[in-house]
């Protein structure tokens, strides 16, 4: 399986960017979709993941009612929409998606399979 993320780049403080994530490789069956995101020196943080089946959503609290998550299952990609970004929603953003079903998706360790990341810069 293999993710591409893009979507990333700089952006004013207020301003909007949308990530995409395509999935590809084999028949996509995974059930989860998530976006993480990172700054050097510290760990992988989540932002938000969605359910390919009934479409729910779920986000970190740092994000909700600024981002959307949401996915084309016809196209297996999923997408980040954030609007009013803020200068420390400044990091490199990761899809992922996990290669079987796990309690709980709020933690890098529930995913198998990772993009290469994107880089979104906030500036103030």
């Amino acid at each position: 399986v293999q993710l591409q993320a893009s979507g990333g780049g700089l952006v004013q403080a207020g301003g909007s960017l949308r990530l995409s994530c395509a999935a590809s490789g084999r028949a996509f069956s995974s059930y989860i979709m998530g976006w993480f995101r990172q700054v050097p020196g510290k760990e992988r943080e989540f932002v938000a993941f969605v359910t390919w089946r009934g479409g729910r959503t779920y986000y970190a609290d740092s994000v909700k009612g600024r981002f959307t998550i949401s996915r084309d299952n016809s196209k297996n990609t999923v997408y980040l929409q954030m609007n009013s970004l803020k200068p420390e929603d400044t990091a490199v953003y990761y899809c992922a998606a996990p290669d079987t079903y796990y309690s709980s998706y709020y933690y890098p360790k529930s995913y198998d399979y990772w993009g290469q990341g994107t880089l979104v810069t906030v500036s103030s």
